[in-house]
């Protein structure tokens, strides 16, 4: 079982003991474990007993049910628990604002037991008979289903890409002579897949059903001959506006050697596999306007990271450590701020001794830097929750919303605008608050909190984290518009976060970033320079 699964399996037995009624520190020891582990992305493959015994805030008794679901699959006590509960129950456990406790109301009042029921029940308004619902819990309910029907076909970009690497890898492996490529959604990088397809130019004799039954979504596989492979490529991989505008519907023949040739017998710039989208691609390769995309290595720093001091799981030293062994020059730590208690946020006590424990290792570096930053929440009026004296200790700050998303788009731009003019913000964090496939976030006027950065020389965060990517990448192109850099964050909270970079940059280059418009392609010296702008 992979991390991901055990940390779901931990998450559901502390759910359903919940539901039940059962002992409040088992379920807490559950809960705890399921969200350390989610954080440390630990490998489990071939460990021990006594291996998971060492990893740190994991308990003996939860060791031992880790143990269990390596070697079954399940745990005993998972399996009477589920035995016990309709299986429409357990899947009302993961509709967005219902905790356990709510659930088991809408169980035992309503006798609902599935999400459909609980659907229909919302537009009966029969929630609102039960203590603690009301009409707003109930429209939230009927929202967030309505929301996770829409997008139930659906997978983020990273869960799928190394899926699909290794069915290509494997036919590659069985049948050399083939030439074996991803196209569509996969090929642009889109941040969401709804569609798998993998182009061929050959049949495919090997058995690749045990790869893809661990992708929740049918695999399709083209075929065509050697000499058409490259107009196959193009055609399946573009979406049907980029072919109309580019041209490319109207092209009699099929022989390529290359997509270059295709577009400079379309007349146009070669563009890039992730900008076919048919938005303003065609027009500027016609032009010969697209610039040069960002590159992964064309990167100096990593900034916005979270360490053992909020809600991290590393320590200060080793992450930062880590990011000097990945080759960086510099890494900027943004524990989050004293008011996210949830994320143990860090107190002005912690603040100092965080900064002199930063200065002690600056003096140790040679060649890098830690950047003294923070992610300070913004309040519902738009303030930071740090006084001035403190603000200013920081080189840097991300300004980021984690509270109170229920806003309208007129109160959540002037909430971001009021954050974006005050002196000390350095960056906006994750602007909307999205979290892909599971909520929205809240609206925003994208233009006004752009302008307001370019006029308070504000940069703006893409935040790097592939259920997040925000801003969204159809943003980028009017931030470099307005001058306002893009700055490429992972959003780490433990060491291998780092690598979500990948994510980053493939949404940086749908949205046509250059290197000279990512705040982080600057070297130390200059970015120090832009911080103090």
């Amino acid at each position: 079982m992979t991390n991901d699964d055990i940390c779901d399996a931990l998450e559901l037995s502390g759910k359903l003991l919940e539901l039940h009624g059962e002992n409040p520190f088992k379920i807490k020891a559950y809960t705890n474990s399921a969200y350390k582990l989610s954080k440390l992305r630990y490998d489990f493959e071939g460990k021990t007993l006594k291996d998971i015994e060492t990893i740190e805030g994991i308990g003996k008794s939860i060791s031992g049910k880790i143990y269990e679901l390596m070697q079954n699959g399940t745990t005993h006590e998972l399996q009477e628990l589920m035995e016990k509960t309709p299986v429409g129950v357990i899947q009302m456990l993961s509709v967005k604002g219902l905790g356990p406790k709510k659930v088991g109301q809408l169980w035992r009042e309503l006798q609902l037991e599935s999400v459909g029921e609980l659907l229909y029940a919302c537009y009966e308004n029969r929630l609102t008979a039960l203590k603690g619902f009301g009409e707003k819990t109930q429209e939230a309910v009927k929202q967030s289903i309505e929301f996770k029907l829409a997008n139930s076909q659906k997978q983020h970009y990273a869960s799928v890409e190394p899926l699909v690497k290794k069915i290509v890898d494997f036919i590659s492996e069985q049948q050399p002579e083939l030439t074996v490529m991803p196209v569509g959604q996969v090929r642009r990088k889109c941040e969401v897949i709804d569609a798998i397809t993998i182009l061929l130019d050959g049949e495919k004799t090997c058995d690749t059903s045990k790869l893809e039954s661990g992708i929740p979504m049918p695999v399709t596989f083209v075929t065509c001959t050697p000499e058409e492979f490259h107009y196959h490529l193009f055609d399946l991989t573009a979406t049907d506006e980029h072919k109309a505008q580019s041209g490319f519907d109207d092209l009699s023949e099929k022989l390529f050697t290359d997509e270059e040739e295709i577009y400079s017998q379309l007349g146009l710039q070669y563009i890039e596999p992730e900008l076919r989208e048919g938005l303003k691609e065609v027009s500027l390769a016609r032009e010969n306007n697209i610039p040069e995309l960002i590159e992964y290595t064309d990167l100096k720093g990593i900034l916005h990271n979270h360490s053992l001091y909020s809600d991290g799981v590393h320590s200060l030293k080793e992450m930062a450590d880590y990011c000097k062994e990945l080759g960086f020059e510099y890494f900027g730590i943004c524990d989050h701020s004293k008011t996210a208690v949830y994320a143990q946020g860090l107190s002005i006590e912690k603040v100092i001794m965080q900064q002199q424990e930063i200065d002690k290792l600056n003096a140790a570096y040679s060649g890098f830097k830690i950047l003294k930053g923070i992610e300070s929440d913004i309040l519902s009026d738009g303030s930071l929750d740090y006084p001035s004296d403190i603000l200013k200790t920081f080189d840097f700050i991300v300004a980021s919303i984690h509270s109170n998303f229920k806003m309208s788009e007129e109160q959540a731009t002037k909430r971001l605008i009021k954050a974006i003019e005050n002196p000390f913000t350095s960056i906006i964090g994750h602007p909307t608050g999205r979290l892909l496939l599971a909520r929205p976030g809240y609206p925003i006027d994208h233009k006004k909190v752009i302008d307001a950065c370019a006029a308070n020389k504000v940069y703006v965060e893409l935040n790097a984290h592939p259920y997040r990517l925000d801003i969204d990448w159809r943003w980028i192109n009017y931030c470099m518009d307005r001058n306002v850099m893009i700055s490429i964050n992972p959003d780490a909270h433990h060491k291998q976060g780092f690598h979500d970079m990948h994510y980053g940059i493939c949404a940086a280059r749908k949205g046509m970033l250059t290197k000279e418009m990512c705040l982080n392609a600057l070297p130390l010296g200059k970015l120090q320079e832009a911080f103090k702008k």
